[in-house]
């Protein structure tokens, strides 16, 4: 979550840069703007050619973080409230329950807070959340990998268009 709020403010930062450098007409802000998202797009790169090379170590933690959740919210911690919360998200979007066939089985029948209200279907499904998580990792990469190439193509739109506004500027001053 913190990396996430960190891109976004360098993303604000950077937008900032290229607005003003705009109005302003201001050829350096221009060239920062546009360097910042060169940097923006390699640093995206690698991180997708690293979360592709380790998608099950990534699954891997994705599941720990489940059932670290999962056991808080059973067990009524200090911090059950936000941990039902994480983990009836994840039985909301994944449409499952729990994380082993017994938990997936018998969840229902005693914490209806935390799953799907049809109890009997999912006593009978067995649907654990691990499978759930493996699959959205082997089974969904390309969706994941679709919206890196939108992501991809918008950025070199931003791109070719600082560097048009930035060579624009620089010939409208000599004349």
């Amino acid at each position: 979550i913190y990396i996430l709020i960190a891109v976004g403010a360098v993303m604000m930062f950077v937008g900032f840069l290229g607005c003003y450098g705009a109005i302003q007409e201001s050829q350096c802000l221009l060239g920062t703007f546009f360097t910042c998202l060169v940097i923006l797009f390699a640093c995206e790169v690698a991180a997708g050619i690293w979360g592709f090379v380790n998608k099950d170590q990534i699954a891997k933690d994705v599941k720990q973080f489940y059932d670290q959740a999962l056991q808080q919210a059973l067990m009524g911690d200090a911090d059950a409230s936000n941990a039902k919360a994480v983990v009836k998200t994840f039985h909301e979007t994944l449409d499952c329950c729990g994380s082993d066939i017994m938990t997936s089985t018998f969840t229902p029948l005693w914490r209806e807070d935390l799953c799907r209200k049809d109890s009997m279907k999912s006593f009978f499904e067995n649907t654990n959340c691990h499978k759930k998580i493996d699959e959205l990792f082997s089974g969904k990469l390309y969706l994941i990998g679709i919206a890196a190439v939108v992501v991809a193509v918008i950025m070199i739109f931003e791109m070719i268009l600082s560097m048009v506004l930035c060579c624009g500027i620089r010939n409208s001053s000599v004349y």
